[in-house]
């Protein structure tokens, strides 16, 4: 229980990797601050769980953002998860939804950093937790947006850990390739309709294509790896970018 009296705040964690980083943060004692959409019924039952509060914030917005900084108070670890996709050609890529991926993926985090700074360098304490992507480190064609915010917020985390090297506050990226959510399990079924293929050709032609292992990351996966970034083994790792890609990036 090495974070009991420490308190976390997970965006994005009403489902998927948030919510498993949310529940590892939780077996070692942490406080959580839960972040996310969701149905009222299933977010109290999530609080329930894991002895959680739930503060609503529209993290597109500094509004947002600030509100949710607000009501969360201080805290030691933050973990930003949250954002989303859109795949496209350059030429068609709807501006509303390039604004919308950077505010979500990348400035929400920039925001939510400068707000939870303050407390961790008085407390001399911190953890910084940014849920990128292999897409931090490689590109892929049709996703502009998504891959430029997550080089941004691999660039932020890097920075982040320049300023705070000295006030016992670090700053790494977890950086995976295709994990096994709720969101990936559902696009199946369009993908076999789309291309004329199977379930199976679909998890290995199209999904699990770039990731050597032909394995999926496990949400538990990045929650062992949070842990992991957050112990006193981890002290002096800071400005990293963790891959978990199945050997994706190592190409």
């Amino acid at each position: 229980m090495f974070l009991k009296g420490k308190r976390a705040l997970v965006t994005g964690s009403t489902s998927g990797i948030g919510l498993a980083v949310a529940r590892a943060l939780r077996a070692e004692g942490a406080e959580i601050v839960l972040s996310g959409f969701g149905e009222a019924e299933a977010i109290a039952a999530l609080c329930d769980e894991l002895s959680a509060r739930h503060v609503a914030g529209d993290l597109s917005q500094r509004a947002g953002v600030e509100a949710l900084m607000a009501g969360a108070g201080p805290v030691d670890v933050l973990v930003n998860n949250a954002g989303m996709q859109h795949v496209a050609p350059i030429e068609h890529f709807p501006v509303e939804k390039w604004d919308m991926i950077l505010a979500l993926n990348l400035t929400a985090a920039f925001h939510t950093s400068r707000l939870a700074v303050p407390h961790m360098k008085e407390a001399g304490w911190g953890r910084i937790i940014n849920v990128a992507s292999a897409h931090s480190l490689t590109a892929s064609p049709f996703k502009s947006a998504y891959v430029a915010a997550k080089h941004g917020l691999a660039g932020l985390t890097k920075t982040l850990a320049l300023e705070l090297a000295t006030d016992g506050v670090t700053a790494n990226c977890i950086s995976p390739g295709y994990v096994w959510t709720p969101l990936v399990e559902n696009q199946i079924p369009d993908t076999m309709k789309a291309r004329g293929l199977t379930r199976e050709q679909v998890i290995e032609d199209v999904l699990l294509v770039r990731q050597p292992t032909k394995q999926f990351v496990q949400p538990s996966d990045i929650g062992a790896m949070t842990l992991f970034l957050c112990s006193e083994a981890a002290a002096n790792v800071t400005g990293a970018n963790m891959s978990m890609d199945g050997g994706w990036t190592a190409e």
